[in-house]
């Protein structure tokens, strides 16, 4: 071999490695039905969407108080910041679209983060409130000091320049959320099949009647014919009349269509729903499955609702309030499941027992202030405290009516 030609098969490229990929040919109506609609947000199933929204709009409608700590317990109070806080947060929200947003991006858009910019005036005072969209804020680690920032845009800020909302906590970066998308994947995926198949079925629904024909039949050959068949046999000009067909030719039976019982859709879509209830500690019956309990509910509110709150509660306080001994909170107590009955035999054992006074219970019932009613009372009578010792029963040789 010459010196040119072991050159040339020195240069040689290696053959090519092939590689093979399998595809597969199906109708729209069939793909649809296998991969449920393609690929969808969290946020665009139903039963997603109901608990969040009943978390935000449960949490969005509690009153924010701000409150301070005394030698006599926690006294609420009324000034500029708490005012700016429970109605005006936001120039362009209320107090109830402010928070409804935080939730609602706190547990869907913003996967367990969201970050909201306090302004502030040139003399110190709070202005304004203002949500970042999620879609536009990152994260970046800061190994130096084990810290992180977060960036919006072009601008960076320190975790300390803005209200940072988190839920579930990353285990490797606690400062973090993590949301929910990795534990409501596969079920939401369920859920939407589900959907898929019974769309499917109520737009092509299986024909409830089966009529066996003669192949040897000349007209059974073409489409043509076979509509003919049936114009001539089957067909009927008025609902309820009887047909008429030779029993040599035709043999006409009648079948049960494939209902989502058969399926065993229903009973999926329920185990899935309460599943994604589980999930996020929603009551079932919020998401259309079982039945209302009013138990259940109150134990909503408590270990789950609450927990949400006292989240926002204590980010709210950090970052917004300099004075140790002040913080804001959320009035939890109007969200729990009371009637009036129970208000106002819970309200009137206090009032005997000089735990509150009478319009302090006409507050929890939603009325307005009686000019005589602001003095602790006892008894069957309702004595004023300050004159309980004036009583001559009690005094010594008090007569059989005093």
């Amino acid at each position: 071999m010459s010196k040119k030609r072991r050159q040339y098969a020195k240069s040689r490229d290696a053959p090519a490695k092939q590689s093979y990929s399998t595809s597969w040919l199906c109708s729209p109506d069939a793909w649809n039905v296998l991969i449920g609609g393609g690929y969808r947000r969290l946020s665009q199933c139903p039963e997603v969407r109901m608990c969040v929204h009943k978390y935000a709009d449960l949490i969005s409608s509690m009153t924010l108080y701000l409150m301070r700590n005394t030698k006599k317990g926690d006294v609420r109070i009324k000034n500029g910041l708490s005012q700016k806080m429970d109605l005006e947060p936001n120039t362009l929200m209320t107090r109830k679209q402010f928070v409804y947003n935080i939730v609602w991006s706190l547990m869907l858009d913003g996967n367990g983060n969201q970050v909201t910019y306090p302004r502030y005036t040139a003399d110190g005072h709070l202005e304004n409130l203002e949500p970042l969209p999620p879609s536009r804020v990152s994260f970046i680690p800061n190994e130096a000091d084990r810290s992180y920032r977060i960036r919006y845009g072009d601008t960076v800020f320190a975790p300390d320049e803005v209200l940072h909302f988190v839920i579930n906590p990353d285990p490797d970066t606690p400062w973090m959320g993590t949301g929910y998308q990795i534990a409501l994947g596969e079920i939401v995926k369920g859920l939407r099949q589900a959907m898929a198949t019974k769309q499917a079925l109520m737009q092509s629904p299986t024909p409830s009647i089966i009529v066996k024909v003669d192949g040897l039949t000349e007209e059974f050959n073409s489409a043509d014919g076979r509509r003919k068949l049936r114009a001539q046999y089957l067909d009927s000009s008025e609902h309820g009349e009887p047909w008429f067909i030779p029993a040599e030719a035709f043999s006409v039976e009648q079948v049960k269509p494939l209902t989502l019982n058969d399926l065993a859709i229903k009973s999926n879509m329920e185990l899935d729903k309460r599943a994604v209830a589980s999930i996020f500690g929603v009551p079932p019956f919020l998401v259309g499955v079982g039945e209302h309990r009013k138990d259940e509910y109150n134990n909503f509110i408590t270990s789950c609702v609450m927990p949400m709150a006292k989240n926002i509660e204590q980010e709210l306080t950090r970052k917004l309030l300099y004075s140790p001994d002040m913080y804001i909170k959320f009035n939890i107590r109007s969200l729990y499941a009371y009637d009036v009955a129970e208000i106002i035999n819970a309200g009137s054992q206090m009032v005997d027992r000089m735990a509150m006074t009478r319009n302090e219970l006409r507050d929890w019932l939603g009325m307005g202030p009686h000019d005589e009613m602001d003095e602790l009372v006892a008894l069957e009578n309702y004595i004023p405290a300050n004159m309980l010792g004036q009583q001559s029963k009690l005094k010594e040789g008090g007569g059989a009516n005093g």
